[in-house]
């Protein structure tokens, strides 16, 4: 008998790419997403496939989740809300809404099913952070009353729901706290900052880091990503845990805008734009959970992965000038 599982956010970047691999493995896939963020065109391959239902809804509206689809589900991910400043920003009260009562909704799911539920958190919990790197443990610097705390406190209520569910219902409630994830699928106009620079690069624009580029990020290729959501989810260890899932090598914003232009032989200039509130200065992970957990740790170093993502973009973009 096929395995059912739910992915909500289905049409968004880490969504679409675990639907595909979900149904490839021979899954039945119930994929949800209010299209907030995600795009129907990730998903548009798959719409018609064997084994996948697409609903478009927002998981965060009330009793959600007492559809009878949901009946007899073996694993939920719950991947939905919008992850770029620019789209959680825009649609601040959806945001804490999906983290918040859509992840009761899902965990609910869960665990009338007692099925595995893995809720993807962000390393945005670590706020501006004063420990450095960031092990699970640490509780971050964030502030809860300004632009970004939309996503970052509503992500952290999420991982406190999950908390409760586990210990309160048994529920196996897993959580992973996401650093940077790239690649090609990224939404070029998301203002995150690979898709950001390597559209620049490639159009002749010029490339804006904000500040003076010399905060750092920890960037992990989505392939990466991907493998560790499924370790988590199919690991019992795994239950009851906080995981940071990313690569640990670190860059400065500048370093990443100089190898962009270098690996495209790119025209254009560097330019700085002002840093904007409560960005962080330092991102990255220590990863020791996942491996002694997981047995997962990252495989694709970044110069690799910014050369798959530029030859995607740069197919993307000789099909649109043809």
């Amino acid at each position: 008998m096929k395995k059912k599982a739910i992915i909500t956010g289905a049409a968004g970047f880490l969504g679409s790419h675990l639907v595909k691999e979900l149904l490839n493995d021979g899954f039945q896939v119930i994929g949800i997403d209010n299209l907030c963020s995600g795009k129907i065109e990730n998903i548009a391959p798959y719409l018609h496939a064997p084994g996948f239902s697409f609903i478009r809804e927002d998981v965060g509206h009330r009793d959600f989740e007492y559809d009878p689809l949901f009946d007899e589900v073996d694993h939920v991910y719950h991947l939905a809300s919008p992850a770029s400043p620019k789209f959680y920003q825009k649609y601040p009260i959806e945001t804490i809404q999906v983290n918040t009562v859509g992840t009761h909704n899902m965990l609910e799911i869960a665990r009338r099913n007692d099925a595995s539920f893995l809720f993807t958190s962000t390393s945005e919990a670590y706020g501006d952070p004063e420990v450095h790197p960031q092990p699970e443990e640490y509780r971050g610097n964030v502030n809860t009353w300004g632009p970004r705390a939309c996503y970052d406190e509503s992500k952290r209520l999420g991982e406190a729901y999950c908390y409760e569910y586990n210990k309160q219902f048994g529920a196996r409630a897993k959580v992973v706290r996401l650093f940077n994830t790239y690649s090609a699928g990224l939404r070029n106009d998301d203002g995150r900052v690979i898709s950001n620079f390597v559209m620049q690069a490639l159009t002749g624009e010029d490339i804006t880091v904000y500040g003076d580029g010399s905060q750092t990020r920890s960037f992990c290729y989505v392939d990466d990503t991907i493998r560790a959501l499924r370790l988590a989810m199919e690991k019992d260890s795994a239950t009851g845990q906080i995981i940071n899932i990313g690569n640990p090598a670190e860059y400065s914003i500048l370093r990443v805008a100089e190898m962009i232009k270098s690996l495209t032989n790119s025209r254009s200039e560097i330019v700085f734009m002002p840093l904007p509130q409560d960005d962080p200065k330092v991102r990255r992970p220590v990863i020791t959970k996942a491996i002694e957990l997981l047995d997962w740790s990252p495989r694709i170093e970044l110069e690799e992965g910014l050369i798959r993502t530029i030859n995607t973009y740069k197919n993307q973009l000789c099909k649109i000038s043809i």
